[in-house]
């Protein structure tokens, strides 16, 4: 007998009870909701040799940062595939084995080549999606266009009513810009499943970048609760709702938020986003004017202290600077900086000199040297997206150098800035901003 997953494509199984459980782990880790895990496991208990659940189980532990036990199941399930895999099934593993390994150049060529054969392969497209996929990671100046240009050449292959293909396409669009159209379509993408954690996700951003605080507030507190707290996106999500409330001015709600669901201490998250959530939190809370507990930034410093101490992975990079910074351990900073610009001078560093920049920028600023802040930042300001993350992410490094522009009465530039930022982003804070600088 014949199986196909929820997109009509082949997989190789015995066992119709493994193919059903594939098909629900599939959707289940799709959707980053708990429950993939042991599904998956069933559907291996089902069919021992099914190749494309171990490579799921791959993918799951690596989306999880778990690498050891990606790099054993992908090992796995490359040599099962090998034996009863399809051409299909061939390619999604290898492509997977590229990923998972670290051979991000590979991943991204083998998974455009693949998609362009087999486009409703979906574990496989949306490898290059998203804030931390392998065109936001890749150094890329353009990743979000790109994200944009892999969805729509694809489309016609996709019905309307396909939860996961609207989740991307719409968070793509929301990154690239054009936010009718990414609220439009994660807005559908949620309606249709309720329970992806995805499409909440990519929402929350559309929110963010439509400047809808209170369509945000209301959407992080009413879907959250649902979303069990071993779910992978739950602190991420919460800051989120952290990010609304201080944009509200709202500082208790903020901190709340923080405390009870993104710090170090409570979060389930990953750690690139443990880490960059809370960095990112306190340092926005700080500079908008409210007084952080040394306390905070060292329990965010313990917990970074065993991870990201090589350098090379600028999103990290950036945010392990910025607690650095805030912890008395600039040396680290400084080490971490020339260990980059080495790179850099390799060419081994894909982002460029925009990342050492921005760590030296982090430093500056904590120190209260606003001038060397502004001077090191503004040659690179339009490279920041080469560290990849997304938009609202990225805005910290806008804020940074708006409030050293603000500290040091740069007028005319924190004007300038401003109102560039309302004309691309509506902000309660910037139009208060603003309007005191009007005044």
């Amino acid at each position: 007998m014949a199986f196909t997953d929820q997109r009509d494509l082949a997989i190789s199984t015995i066992s119709t009870n493994a193919a059903e459980l594939y098909n629900t782990g599939i959707d289940l880790l799709l959707s980053l909701w708990p429950g993939a895990d042991q599904t998956l496991d069933l559907a291996i208990n089902a069919d021992p040799n099914f190749a494309l659940a171990h490579a799921a189980k791959a993918r799951l532990y690596a989306i999880g940062a778990r690498p050891s036990e990606a790099k054993v199941s992908i090992a796995h399930a490359k040599d099962l595939v090998m034996r009863y895999g399809d051409a299909r099934e061939r390619s999604h593993v290898e492509t997977l084995w590229f990923a998972i390994n670290g051979l991000s150049d590979k991943a991204l060529d083998h998974a455009l080549a693949h998609v362009n054969k087999w486009p409703r392969d979906v574990l496989i497209f949306g490898l290059p999606l998203g804030a931390f996929g392998l065109f936001a990671f890749s150094g890329m100046s353009d990743h979000d266009h790109a994200r944009v240009e892999l969805c729509e050449r694809y489309s016609r292959h996709f019905s309307e009513d396909d939860w996961w293909f609207l989740t991307y396409r719409g968070w793509s669009h929301t990154e690239n810009g054009s936010l009718s159209i990414g609220r439009e379509k994660t807005q559908r993408a949620l309606e249709l499943r309720k329970e992806n954690a995805n499409a909440a996700h990519a929402l929350a951003h559309t929110f963010y970048e439509c400047g809808a605080s209170s369509e945000a507030e209301e959407l992080i507190a009413s879907w959250l609760p649902s979303y069990d707290r071993s779910g992978i996106l739950h602190g991420h999500i919460a800051w989120h709702g952290a990010l609304t409330a201080l944009e509200q001015g709202d500082a208790l709600s903020a901190l709340r938020y923080y405390d009870r669901y993104v710090s170090p201490a409570v979060s389930n998250g990953t750690p690139v986003n443990i880490i960059s959530d809370s960095a990112s939190f306190l340092w926005r809370f700080q500079a908008y004017g409210n007084e952080v507990m040394p306390a905070l930034w060292q329990e965010a410093a313990d917990y970074a202290s065993a991870y990201f101490q090589q350098p090379g992975f600028p999103f990290a990079d950036f945010h392990m600077s910025l607690i650095a910074s805030h912890t008395g351990a600039g040396d680290s900073v400084e080490t971490r900086v020339a260990g980059l610009s080495e790179m850099v001078q390799r060419d081994a560093l894909p982002a460029g000199a925009v990342v050492p920049a921005l760590c030296l920028a982090a430093q500056a600023f904590s120190s209260g040297d606003y001038h060397t802040c502004m001077d090191v930042l503004e040659p690179h300001i339009g490279e920041v997206v080469r560290i990849g993350g997304s938009g609202a992410q990225r805005e910290i490094v806008e804020d940074m150098l708006l409030i050293s522009y603000l500290r040091t009465d740069e007028i005319d530039k924190s004007k300038l800035l401003l109102n560039a930022r309302l004309h691309r982003r509506p902000s309660t804070r910037d139009t208060r901003w603003l309007s005191d600088l009007q005044v």
